[in-house]
């Protein structure tokens, strides 16, 4: 049996017998030079962190190119650095699970030092060791895998959570709240000096850095006008020429450690596949399981210089051609797929977005969705072929079934969602002077089948339990009364005011000539027993174009 702890040098052969490639550097020479002149801190400990930024290091630090490694610090989960980081030695096996059902798998050992910050009105100690790291001139970036909650201060109403309003209260010695403890970090290196840095969002959301940088400025104001910093820091993390905010489009699926990797691990013969779950919920392993196909563009704006990130393969480019590659993916060639697979998986009762492509009537809806119906609007960023980027999608990605990804997990926050999925591709269809949204099929079927979904009665008439959205309870509340099993009734009181929200479509699907068409798709789907299917069935032999 081998540990991920063993002496990966001098124990090459036991390793490489088991088809694990390890490091050929040196593990504490490397964490000595980190420590002493920090380059990287990358915030959020997780599985995308461990499956590609990890990665990223570790092929720079491979080819000569980078001789420190990453200084990881989490402020959610302090078992993640505690049982996951320390008690491994801060190593991670990563296994990338290709859709032919073969592995290649990777020991990194690149992460210097792992550190819990969270928490800091309750003991600090983490969080001053990294004020500590912050006043290094060498460091060069802090990179961020947060989740896009993790960046948001005010609740809906628009009032400060209270962690922030405690800590804008309280100023910066010991923050509770990650963005401030974010804030206190770069006060640290503005009393050290202002060297510059940039601060790299990775989350998976639009304008990521811009929204990093909002939340940045908000709490420096906000302890600014309670006297506990001068305008003088103010203005330092305002320009940018001094503190950075790039943007970033990252994709690349990694979801929660296997259990079926877990079992191939153990009968391979490496001893630390179990699976931990810790108090915060959080699923995670000394492995982490990871698609093949990654992709990371960013736009290169490091005023303290930076890593050759461009030898791992991340694409460094402008601002601009970032947006292009960001809604490229999430309003056209890849996550209206994805949501699409999630609303229908979920009311058909798939386990599993793989399962799902499987199925001729729903591979074909996403086929009809990406190169019907968006490609000939998407805006190409030139970096990434839109059309490749689909077909690796289609054929590679979605029906590799060893990345266990369900319809259920992806179906959460839909309605935060639908705006971004489809209404971008529904605007330019309006804008278009060749192009009339009324030429749309697909998308208003996916919608209609949203309205099915929100009843929460699946296509056998049962009830069903739906994924977690923040709107559920009004949305839910409005179709609750339409009938399962008639489609002669009026559903147009019921569903008027979700289809003409703005705030839910980024338009008036009404105004844009969408609302009836969806209503009617809807209609259908209410005929009884097996109508979401066949309605699905008939519009492809009606309207789906030949893709095969």
């Amino acid at each position: 049996m081998v540990k991920i702890t063993d002496d990966y040098i001098a124990n090459k052969d036991t390793f490489t017998n088991l088809g694990i490639n390890v490091p050929t550097y040196d593990e504490k020479e490397l964490v000595a030079k980190t420590l002493a002149a920090p380059r990287w801190v990358h915030f959020g400990g997780g599985n995308l962190f461990r499956a590609f930024h990890a990665a990223i290091a570790n092929t720079l630090i491979e080819k000569g190119e980078l001789d420190t490694g990453i200084i990881v610090a989490d402020t959610y989960d302090d078992t993640l650095v505690n049982q996951v980081y320390k008690g491994f030695d801060n190593r991670i096996l990563r296994v990338v699970t290709k859709a032919d059902g073969t592995k290649d798998l990777h020991l990194f050992a690149d992460v210097a030092q792992a550190l819990f910050a969270g928490r800091a009105n309750e003991d600090p100690t983490g969080y001053n060791q990294l004020k500590e790291i912050f006043t290094k001139d060498s460091l060069q970036l802090a990179t961020f895998s947060i989740t896009e909650k993790g960046y948001v201060l005010k609740d809906p109403a628009g009032n400060f959570f209270a962690p922030v309003q405690r800590d804008i209260e309280n100023g910066p010695a010991q923050p509770e709240n990650n963005m401030a403890l974010l804030v206190g970090l770069l006060l640290a290196r503005f009393e050290a000096g202002a060297k510059p840095l940039t601060l790299l969002s990775t989350d998976n959301f639009s304008q990521n850095g811009d929204k990093l940088r909002d939340s940045v400025i908000t709490i420096a104001k906000a302890w600014q006008e309670h006297g506990f910093v001068e305008q003088a820091f103010v203005n330092y993390v305002s320009d940018e020429s001094r503190v950075a905010f790039p943007l970033s489009m990252i994709d690349r699926i990694t979801p929660n450690p296997s259990e079926s990797v877990s079992a191939d691990l153990q009968k391979l013969g490496f001893e630390d596949a179990h699976i931990i779950h810790t108090p915060k919920k959080t699923n995670i392993a000394a492995f982490v399981n990871t698609e093949e196909a990654h992709y990371l563009v960013v736009e290169d704006k490091f005023p303290n210089g930076r890593p050759k990130f461009e030898d791992a393969g991340v694409l460094m480019t402008d601002r601009d051609t970032v947006n292009l590659a960001d809604e490229m993916k999430v309003t056209t060639c890849l996550n209206p797929l994805h949501t699409a697979l999630a609303v229908y998986g979920s009311i058909l009762h798939f386990k599993s977005i793989s399962s799902e492509v499987e199925n001729a009537s729903l591979r074909n809806l996403i086929k009809q969705i990406g190169y019907v119906e968006g490609l000939p609007v998407v805006k190409d960023p030139k970096v990434i072929n839109p059309q490749e980027f689909i077909d690796e999608l289609v054929t590679k990605r979605l029906p590799n079934p060893y990345i266990p990804d369900t319809p259920q997990r992806i179906a959460t926050d839909t309605s935060q969602k639908m705006a971004i999925r489809y209404g971008v591709t529904i605007k330019h269809y309006v804008d278009a002077a060749d192009r009339e949204p009324s030429q749309l099929n697909f998308i208003p079927l996916v919608i209609a089948t949203w309205l099915r979904y929100l009843m929460a009665i699946d296509d056998n008439g049962e009830s069903f339990e739906p994924s977690p959205d923040p709107l559920w309870d009004d949305l839910h509340a409005k179709v609750a009364g339409i009938e399962f099993g008639n489609a002669d009734q009026d559903v147009h009181a019921a569903v008027k005011d979700i289809l003409s929200n703005k705030a839910i479509f980024g338009v008036d699907l009404y105004e844009v000539g969408l609302g009836e068409k969806i209503e009617a798709d809807f209609k259908l789907m209410l005929a009884g027993k097996g109508s979401i299917q066949s309605t699905l069935d008939d519009m492809l032999q009606k309207y789906g174009k030949n893709l095969d």
